[in-house]
């Protein structure tokens, strides 16, 4: 039996220590926020968020309440890269249409949607507390 093809950038990754293996770990990470920012929808959700996090520091009463805002928003990003990556990965396999790929991409929408409700649930009971 023949050994597996392994790619070399990631073998080399694994086996970087300490800072190193940070410091490469955080391009890795910066690459994908730039292949994020390639998208619309995370593009459309990031300016937004520009406006809510200094916003959820103005309008919450204290750290729990700054920090579910906040999460809520950066949870919407998160679920959408990882919504993309789902997509970018059914992609790559091939363009032509099958049901398990069609049932991937529905489920990694229905999360950034069910995300999305969530901050503005949140969203929407922080503001009702404020001026009500």
């Amino acid at each position: 039996m023949s050994a597996p093809l392994l790619n070399p950038e990631t073998t080399a990754q694994k086996s970087r220590k300490g800072l190193n293996r940070v410091w490469h770990a955080a391009g890795y990470s910066m690459a994908g926020l730039r292949a994020g920012w390639a998208e619309t929808a995370f593009r459309q959700e990031a300016l937004a968020s520009v406006v809510l996090l200094p916003l959820a520091g103005w309008l919450a009463t204290g750290w729990v309440e700054f920090s579910l805002l906040a999460g809520s928003v950066l949870l919407v990003l998160i679920v959408e890269l990882l919504n993309t990556g789902i997509e970018t990965a059914i992609d790559r396999i091939g363009p032509e249409w099958h049901d398990l790929s069609k049932r991937a991409k529905d489920m990694g929408s229905a999360a950034v949607l069910l995300s999305l409700v969530l901050c503005a649930g949140t969203w929407a009971g922080a503001l009702l507390h404020k001026f009500s």
